[in-house]
């Protein structure tokens, strides 16, 4: 995008809009675990939520309150995912958007509320009720990365980008920060992602913005497999920046898109690549489907198989374990049309491998740290990405003492 550039911060680079970060106690001593991203004017929301069946409490107050369609204020705790806590969890969940209103005189519909961490243990409101306080008199304009810290569980770096354009003669600005390193698949990532922009734009416009950007990123990558209770995506615009309305289907509109769909790529690569013990990230290219919902398909399948993800950590050019997940798919197959890739080296035309001289280049390509696999079904011309990731002895380690 040449009219676009990358700028510091995450999600205090637009205008109008404060945050911070602080220890509350949910956590160990020293770890920030309370976060608040605030607007200072209201605006149009969207959102994005998991499509787990158990939402946690957060998710189910935030799709309430997004009904209402405008946004000023989200508050995010770590530690614990308030999921799986009836409706103890649920109150809790109002309570939180309920003090920060009131802190700020605002609409309590206007306040969102996210959490993340261990699930089916309730929030240890004591300590939340005099964090609130605490983070809300901190923020400020540089606050952003402090608040892309605290909303940090098994994640090694914070994650932030910020990118700005001329809209209509205005600088419109993008920012973001997420949080997510297990529990990683499309529909959604398990993640937290938190954006802002201080764009002028119906609210229409903005959601069908941020779920087609959505679509692009955090539905295109996997770590494991599993997607968890938590999983949102919230965009909040304030206007700010003076430009006239963003009207759907417009130039503008797709300038917009732009900068949204760079945002939510960016912060999803950064979540695979820091993703629970991982060591590569792997692009799983599948091309000449009959359809785009059968190469999604295929790709996840091979995305998440374990025996390709566990031969990717191993470095292992064992390229008859992506056929296997490929022929167990489901999507329909002509054996003899099958080509495969690793890199731009081919291993397999039409459906055979192609011997020793070609796996020995492959053996040579998976040793990278990033590098794509291509399948071709030779079927037709729809294809589909997902971002993949290995699965190594860490993640194993990691998520066997989770609670511990």
């Amino acid at each position: 995008m040449a009219n676009a550039l990358t700028i510091r911060g995450g999600v205090t680079a637009p205008q109008g809009f404060l945050a911070a970060g602080v220890h509350c106690g949910i956590k160990k001593p020293g770890l920030l675990d309370l976060a608040v991203i605030v607007s200072t004017a209201s605006g149009p929301v969207a959102g994005v939520f998991t499509t787990n069946r158990l939402p946690a409490a957060p998710v189910q107050l935030d799709r309430a309150h997004l009904r209402h369609g405008i946004g000023q204020a989200i508050i995010v705790n770590s530690g614990n995912a308030n999921a799986c806590t009836g409706a103890q969890g649920l109150a809790d969940a109002e309570e939180m958007a309920t003090l920060v209103a009131r802190r700020l005189n605002l609409p309590v519909q206007t306040v969102f509320v996210g959490s993340t961490g261990v699930i089916g243990q309730s929030l240890p409101m004591d300590r939340i009720r005099r964090g609130i306080p605490l983070v809300l008199m901190r923020a400020r304009r540089s606050g952003g990365r402090e608040a892309a810290k605290a909303i940090m569980t098994t994640d090694l770096r914070p994650k932030e980008i910020a990118v700005a354009a001329r809209i209509a003669g205005k600088t419109i600005t993008v920012g973001g920060m997420a949080k997510g390193s297990g529990m990683i698949h499309p529909d959604m990532a398990t993640m937290l992602a938190y954006i802002t922009t201080d764009a002028h734009i119906e609210r229409e416009v903005l959601q069908r913005a941020l779920r087609s950007a959505v679509d692009r990123s955090f539905n295109c990558i996997s770590v494991d497999g599993d997607t968890s209770t938590n999983d949102t995506v919230l965009c909040l615009a304030n206007g700010r920046a003076g430009n006239p309305v963003i009207q759907p289907d417009s130039p503008d509109a797709a300038i917009f898109q732009r900068l949204l769909d760079r945002v939510c790529f960016t912060l999803a690569m950064k979540v695979c690549r820091d993703g629970e013990g991982v060591t590569k990230v792997v692009e799983i290219r599948v091309t000449g489907a009959k359809t785009v919902a059968d190469a999604k398909q295929a790709a996840n399948t091979i995305a998440t198989s374990s025996l390709v993800k566990t031969a990717l950590f191993g470095e292992d050019a064992n390229w008859g374990r992506v056929i296997a997940a490929l022929g167990r798919s489901g999507v329909p197959l002509d054996p003899q049309r099958i080509g495969l890739r690793f890199g731009e080296t081919a291993i397999v035309k039409d459906g055979v491998g192609l011997g020793p001289s070609a796996e020995r280049r492959i053996s040579r390509i998976v040793r990278r740290k990033e590098f794509p696999i291509t399948v071709d079904l030779g079927e037709g011309s729809a294809e589909a990405r997902v971002w993949t990731t290995d699965l190594s002895y860490d993640y194993v380690k990691i998520n066997a003492s989770y609670r511990s």
